[in-house]
C-alpha cells in the first residue's frame, strides 16, 4: 500500500462518545483528525481539526474522505444504546458487514494502511467460550439482534484477506463516559477477563496502536 501521512487520522462516527474521545486523545498527541459524520451541522461542539459529512457505507466516500491519511477509525454504529436502538425501529442486519466491506476497500485504494474499529462487548466469550449475547443474564435477549449484527461485521473483517491492518478493539460492558483518563489500561483476547474501561482509555488503547501498531488483523478485549 502507497504511503501516507502518520500525523493525520481520520474518524468515522466522531459524533458519538468513542469517536469524541479518539478525537480528544489523538489531538492530544498532535494529531491531526478529520470528523466524519452523516450531518456536520447537527455536530456544532465537535473539536475535530475538519468536521465533513461522509457515508461510511460507501466504499467511494470512505476512499475519498481517508486519502493522505495515515490511518481511519471507524466508531459508527446504527444506535448508541438500547433506547436509540428502540427509535430506529428497524435494523439493517448487514450495517457492520457493509460498512467493514466499504472501509477495507475504500483504505486499500487509497493506500491508508491502518484501520481500528470499535467493538461491542456482546460478542465477547466468557469462560466456557460462549459469546456474552448467548446469555440472557448478561446481555439483554430483545438486543440479540444487534448483537448478532455486530458479529458479522467482525466475522467479515477477519474473512476478508485484506491487505488493510485492521484491528477490532472490544471494550467491556461497562464503559463509562464520565471516568476520568488514567492512560492505562490492558489487553486480552476473546475473553471476556474485565468489567469496566473509561471512553478516555479506550481512545488512548485506540491511539497507540495507530501510533505503535502492536496487534494486527484481530480482535482484542480491551480494559482498566
Amino acid at each position: 500500500m502507497s504511503s501516507s501521512d502518520s500525523s493525520a487520522i481520520v474518524v468515522f462516527g466522531a459524533g458519538g462518545r468513542a469517536g469524541r474521545a479518539i478525537t480528544a486523545e489523538a489531538q492530544r498527541r498532535g494529531i491531526r483528525v478529520t470528523g466524519v459524520v452523516r450531518d456536520p451541522g447537527g455536530h456544532p461542539g465537535l473539536t475535530a481539526d475538519r468536521v465533513v459529512a461522509g457515508d461510511v457505507l460507501d466504499s467511494a466516500s470512505v476512499a475519498a474522505l481517508v486519502r493522505g491519511h495515515g490511518a481511519a477509525v471507524h466508531a459508527v454504529s446504527p444506535a448508541s444504546g438500547p433506547e436509540a436502538l428502540q427509535r430506529l425501529g428497524v435494523l439493517d442486519d448487514r450495517f457492520f458487514v457493509t460498512a467493514a466491506g466499504a472501509l477495507l476497500a475504500g483504505l486499500e485504494s487509497s493506500g491508508v494502511p491502518r484501520l481500528i474499529v470499535i467493538g461491542l462487548f456482546a460478542n465477547l466469550v466468557d469462560a466456557g467460550g460462549r459469546p456474552l449475547f448467548e446469555d440472557p443474564a448478561v446481555f439483554p435477549p430483545e438486543l440479540r439482534r444487534f448483537a448478532v449484527a455486530h458479529t458479522a461485521g467482525l466475522d467479515h473483517l477477519r474473512g476478508a484477506g485484506s491487505p488493510v491492518d485492521w484491528l477490532m478493539l472490544t471494550p467491556p460492558g461497562r464503559l463509562s463516559p464520565d471516568a476520568p483518563r488514567t492512560g492505562g489500561y490492558r489487553t486480552g483476547g476473546d475473553r471476556a477477563d474485565g468489567v469496566t474501561l473509561s471512553y478516555a482509555d479506550l481512545a488512548v488503547a485506540a491511539v497507540d496502536e495507530i501510533v505503535s501498531p502492536v496487534h494486527h488483523r484481530t480482535r482484542i478485549a480491551v480494559f482498566d
